[in-house]
């Protein structure tokens, strides 16, 4: 069986290059790959556009059609902003949101939704609205009625502190949505503080900027920092062809949290 010789180079550039170059690289490429792989078998819900192939995608184990080749969502974006499209009324709501860590694909969406006072943070990224660390964030009490926290606390080393500030800035019944990958065969985290080298990081928990692997205790940990926790399951009522379609995740459940004060 020949080796696909993307999936190697895919996986040299992701463990080889910072996220920083990596986001600013994309935003020159993406026109490029969007004619690229323009056409008819795929299709992003995000912004409705299609491809003839997604890219894969993964720092170890590479994951076929995960990547869209013009947008750069993952298959839990696409999950979420169906949730959001389908589920809930947010996009509707005058509200107040905050974003961590943006992704570019969400980042021009939402920023074009004029009843919503959007702002968004990250340490390092350069699309980001304000540079801030989680841990103490330049915003008073009760300032968000909605979080958004995508696949951010596996890189925090004290997600706690982090889940604690989050839930001081969000308002009474604020919404925060912390997807994150989660391994439904760990009934707890398995984290270690002592693994500190990133190959090391790689091998125990699955990338090298990761400090943990989250268990089902994730909700539990929610609900320590104040929040009343649940899971979220589109993929059950989804047809099969829908969700090859929009190549969507196989088994995941989107987590969020209920500020409660």
């Amino acid at each position: 069986m020949k080796k696909n010789p993307l999936k190697k180079v895919v996986r040299l550039i992701l463990n080889f290059f910072s996220r920083q170059f990596l986001i600013r690289v994309s935003l020159i490429l993406r026109p490029v790959l969007r004619i690229l792989y323009k056409g008819t078998k795929y299709i992003d819900p995000i912004d409705g556009s299609s491809y003839r192939t997604f890219l894969p995608y993964g720092y170890n184990k590479l994951r076929k059609n995960a990547l869209c080749p013009g947008t750069l969502s993952l298959e839990r974006h696409r999950l979420l902003w169906l949730y959001l499209k389908r589920k809930n009324k947010l996009f509707e709501k005058n509200i107040s949101v905050l974003h961590v860590a943006p992704e570019i694909i969400f980042l021009e969406k939402f920023k074009k939704i004029s009843n919503w006072n959007y702002v968004s943070i990250d340490l390092n990224s350069p699309l980001a609205d304000i540079k801030a660390n989680l841990y103490d964030l330049p915003f008073k009490e009760n300032c968000f009625d909605l979080i958004l926290c995508n696949h951010v606390l596996e890189h925090i080393e004290d997600d706690y502190k982090a889940l604690n500030e989050l839930h001081r800035v969000i308002k009474n019944k604020g919404i925060l949505i912390a997807q994150v990958p989660l391994d439904t065969n760990l009934k707890k985290t398995f984290e270690n503080k002592k693994i500190t080298n990133p190959r090391d990081r790689n091998k125990f928990f699955g990338q090298y900027d990761h400090v943990r692997v989250y268990g089902l205790d994730f909700y539990s940990r929610l609900a320590k920092s104040g929040f009343t926790s649940k899971k979220i399951d589109i993929l059950k009522k989804m047809s099969k062809e829908e969700k090859i379609k929009y190549c969507l995740p196989e088994d995941e459940e989107i987590p969020i949290g209920i500020a409660v004060k």
